[in-house]
């Protein structure tokens, strides 16, 4: 099965393309001009945002996995321009010349809304303010509606194989309540339910995958040694970032990265 792959050199990307090519996918890889290849894979060069780049980069495929967004920037017309539109073209492209391909989109648990009643769940209504998330959740609409045979996987906070996502984050929850808990996800386990979409278990389906245990900021604080004020007082919106999981397990997804603490005893970090 060829699949290409967008966002290939991201933090997902980077960890997820050689897990694709060891299960026996041929990996199409969309990158810009001067951007180098993972080995083993087939670069194809073209911009989600260059829509005359993208047909010969689907031609032929079997499966999308579209990972390719912005969100680490305050440049809020850039990240709807990526999110949105560059989905917007791919999926038109895919539609005009591979339109039987699966087309797994990657999103966010940061759709979910601030005051959820319970952990997301993936048919509770979304309305998030914020453009990143806001941009993702119109993508996600816009694939649903193409006709095309669509999965959307919600990552929650991502991890593991030394990408440095963890131990950042310390610089951007330190005004957090300490009882604030993150649903969380190693790259390792993200193949796994990559994997699975790509064997159509998930088609027309939006997923939330998740590992087993929703880590408090303290908590996670304490395994990078990083002091963090403790705080008993009551905090508003304790679901939010808390993923309800469920559903892919039902689907067949097991997490063999089951919480964080496996992750730190076996030097998985």
């Amino acid at each position: 099965m060829t699949v290409l792959i967008t966002g290939a050199t991201g933090l997902v990307g980077a960890r997820l393309v050689p897990r694709l090519m060891e299960a026996g996918f041929a990996c199409r890889v969309l990158l810009r001009a001067g951007k180098p290849s993972p080995q083993g894979a087939k670069a194809v060069t073209g911009d989600i945002l260059d829509p005359s780049t993208l047909s010969d980069a689907v031609r032929g495929v079997s499966a999308i996995v579209h990972l390719a967004a912005v969100f680490r920037t305050q440049d809020t017309d850039l990240i709807w321009k990526s999110n949105l539109d560059g989905t917007r073209n791919l999926i038109s492209a895919v539609k005009a010349n591979a339109p039987d391909a699966r087309f797994i989109m990657s999103s966010t648990s940061h759709v979910y809304n601030v005051d959820n009643p319970h952990p997301g769940r993936e048919e509770d209504p979304v309305g998030p303010k914020q453009a990143y998330p806001a941009s993702k959740v119109a993508a996600e609409e816009e694939l649903r509606e193409s006709g095309l045979n669509w999965s959307i996987i919600r990552f929650p906070f991502v991890y593991g194989d030394g990408d440095g996502h963890l131990e950042s984050l310390p610089s951007y929850v330190g005004n957090w309540h300490p009882a604030q808990r993150l649903s969380m996800i190693h790259h390792r386990d993200i193949a796994a339910a990559m994997k699975l979409a790509l064997d159509g278990v998930f088609d027309k389906r939006v997923v939330n995958v998740a590992d087993e245990a929703a880590m408090s900021i303290f908590e996670l604080a304490g395994l990078l040694d990083t002091r963090m004020e403790a705080n008993s007082q009551p905090f508003s919106n304790p679901w939010h970032l808390h993923v309800d999981s469920s559903l892919a397990r039902t689907l067949g997804f097991r997490p063999t990265v089951r919480t964080v603490y496996q992750a730190q005893q076996e030097g998985l970090m």
